[in-house]
């Protein structure tokens, strides 16, 4: 018997992670698509194949993190995987990070508390790491959030990309939108806990999304229109 989206999202919001974001991060997700996988098998919303052996963990939840902006381009999706064990303990976390896929959990599970892991957020750009000084081993952890800002415009990919498309118009505002956002990272981070009220699950999240890339499109092209305006 299937279970019912509510029992899966109490499942979820008591495991979900706990994210540290920098102290001049300018964006936050905006919600949280849910899928729970009780047999091994495709990630409903990541390229990859989800393995765990059933005698050891009861079920993986995927946590599909969305933003409607990061600091390199409009819209962000990363994600979070949390192996439960049969006994109700967390035996392993999985997180994204610039498409790949890092262990979250620390050796002797130092970064877990109270049965959720501590992830932090790289600033601006959102891949995940259970520690912050891997962000510091990236030569564009500075201008990505600085000079770069914007430098994607509207992202298409594959997901999506029957959904809605891109010109030079549409990249040019949200850049300038973006760089008017661009920030310099502190490396001090700060406790963010998801919020209930932004889960849903992954086939609801992936219905809404194209809504969520047309509104923000239309406040960028009212947005361009006023400051024309203004500076005519």
């Amino acid at each position: 018997m299937a279970m019912k989206e509510a029992e899966m999202l109490e499942i979820a919001a008591k495991y979900a992670p706990v994210l540290m974001f920098d102290m001049n991060e300018p964006f936050y997700p905006d919600f949280v698509g849910i899928s729970l996988l009780e047999r091994p098998g495709a990630s409903p919303s990541f390229r990859r194949e989800i393995d765990f052996p059933v005698e050891a963990v009861q079920y993986v939840i995927e946590y599909a993190i969305w933003w409607d902006y990061e600091i390199g381009h409009l819209y962000e999706m990363e994600h979070v995987w949390i192996y439960v064990g049969h006994d109700g303990e967390v035996v392993d976390c999985e997180a994204s990070f610039h498409g790949k896929v890092l262990r979250g959990m620390l050796k002797d599970r130092i970064n877990v508390v109270n049965n959720q892991v501590i992830l932090y957020s790289q600033p601006g750009k959102h891949a995940f790491s259970p520690l912050p000084i891997v962000f510091e081993l990236l030569p564009d952890l500075y201008s990505a959030a600085g000079v770069k800002a914007g430098c994607d415009g509207l992202l298409v990919n594959e997901l999506f990309q029957d959904y809605f498309e891109t010109n030079a118009e549409i990249d040019a505002r949200v850049r300038n939108y973006l760089l008017s956002k661009s920030f310099i990272p502190t490396m001090v981070f700060e406790e963010y806990p998801l919020k209930l009220e932004t889960f849903m699950s992954w086939d609801r999240l992936f219905a809404l999304i194209p809504q969520r890339i047309k509104s923000r499109l239309t406040e960028l092209e009212h947005l361009f229109e006023q400051s024309s305006s203004s500076s005519s």
